[in-house]
């Protein structure tokens, strides 16, 4: 599942010990592990090599340079959601005829960068923006490659932010919408609809929903005699985080495998936590310990700045010591919280832990996906440091900020 493992009383990360990280590069620091990016890219390839899948990493997930170079070298793709995630892209020199664009409010002017770049598509979430794309394609004299992306109405047992293939979700059209665009398509004369794309939510444990959606999907087109090259099937699968049980990459090959088989169609995935997710975790230390009525507090260095998906998801990730005590001690029940001026800063709640002291390492897993990409300067804080580490070795991927960074731009008149 990953590579964060103990030897002995210490955590390791691959080969080397976070502790050791977290001593030459402060905390809080975030820490992935290269090659447990790789074995969830490789597995979830392997799972569906009879289609030799297109998989696009999901940007949004983790845009650190070094996470993205990594899963680039190896032959992935990547879904980008903004101009900033293209220019990462190009960065890293990510393959143009591997990149997917999704987003319902693409600018003009990043429309016009991708198709100079030579994207191999964008998913296109409204007929307005299919029209943009046209007239961009037009002035720039290109043929851009789009596939509609299709709001299916399946609903998923996630939380309600992260569910977006409901028929009230602001993502992708309906089936009605859908067929007024492919019959219309002629008035498109510098698009190419080549494809349908779906995404119907993220931390999905259950594929009954994926294979509803493609079902349904896949029923339209037929319905209608709508002929394409590509179905994109978003990302969406479900990691553990604690008690989860989610669907490994055979279990969800297994389910959607004949259904993508008899549509003849090329597959396009665009996983983005199942391969960043278990693949990295930050490392905070306890500043103070506080007891008020019967609740005991943690203060760590860490806080909703730097991993907000406890306090807007009210999401659960495992929080281990980096260095196991010596003895055994009584479990305490801890509120684990940060230092931000909210009540809603804290990372964990009522958790059963061993006794905790000033000073001590606290590793927070599952932290790879959604975390330093969804991290802000709130309460002018600078953000966190970002680790690689591949076997015995590590090295800085982005350097922590300082206060200069915070203020770069602003000015006092």
């Amino acid at each position: 599942m990953h590579r964060f493992k103990y030897r002995g009383r210490k955590l390791y990360c691959e080969d080397v010990r976070v502790a050791d990280i977290a001593r030459a590069v402060g905390t809080p620091a975030y820490i992935y592990s290269k090659n447990t990016l790789l074995d969830h890219y490789n597995k979830l390839k392997h799972a569906l090599r009879e289609f030799s899948p297109l998989l696009c990493f999901s940007v949004k997930s983790n845009s650190n340079l070094a996470v993205l170079k990594t899963l680039v070298d190896v032959g992935a793709g990547l879904d980008i959601v903004s101009g900033g995630e293209l220019y990462r892209a190009k960065l890293v020199k990510a393959d143009p005829r591997k990149i997917v664009y999704a987003g319902v409010g693409k600018k003009q002017n990043e429309i016009i960068e991708a198709i100079r770049y030579g994207i191999l598509f964008f998913n296109v979430e409204s007929q307005e923006e299919l029209e943009l794309i046209n007239r961009c394609a037009k002035r720039l004299k290109k043929k851009v490659n789009v596939a509609i992306r299709i709001n299916p109405d399946v609903d998923v047992s996630t939380h309600k932010y992260i569910t977006t293939g409901k028929a009230e979700s602001k993502f992708g059209v309906d089936f009605k919408t859908a067929k007024n665009i492919f019959r219309s398509s002629w008035r498109y004369r510098s698009v190419d609809i080549k494809g349908v794309h779906l995404h119907i939510g993220s931390q999905i444990l259950n594929l009954e929903p994926f294979e509803k959606a493609i079902r349904k999907t896949l029923r339209f087109l037929a319905d209608n005699k709508i002929f394409i090259e590509y179905i994109n099937i978003g990302g969406g699968l479900g990691i553990v985080y604690t008690f989860e049980k989610p669907q490994t990459a055979m279990g969800f090959a297994g389910r959607i495998s004949s259904i993508i088989r008899k549509s003849g169609l090329k597959l396009i995935l665009e996983p983005g936590r199942f391969i960043s997710g278990n693949s990295g975790i930050m490392v905070t230390k306890v500043l103070f310990r506080k007891k008020t009525g019967s609740r005991n507090f943690v203060i760590v260095d860490s806080g909703m700045n730097d991993l907000i998906r406890p306090s807007l998801y009210e999401a659960y990730h495992n929080i281990v010591p980096v260095t196991k005590p010596q003895k055994p001690s009584a479990r305490v029940k801890y509120d684990i919280v940060g230092p931000i001026c909210e009540t809603g800063d804290f990372l964990a709640k009522d958790r059963k832990l061993g006794r905790i002291k000033r000073g001590d390492l606290l590793a927070v897993m599952g932290a790879g996906a959604y975390g330093y990409a969804m991290s802000s300067n709130y309460n002018s804080r600078p953000r966190a440091v970002e680790v690689m580490v591949s076997g015995n070795r590590f090295f800085i991927g982005r350097k922590r900020e300082t206060y200069r960074d915070l203020v770069r731009g602003e000015t006092t008149r």
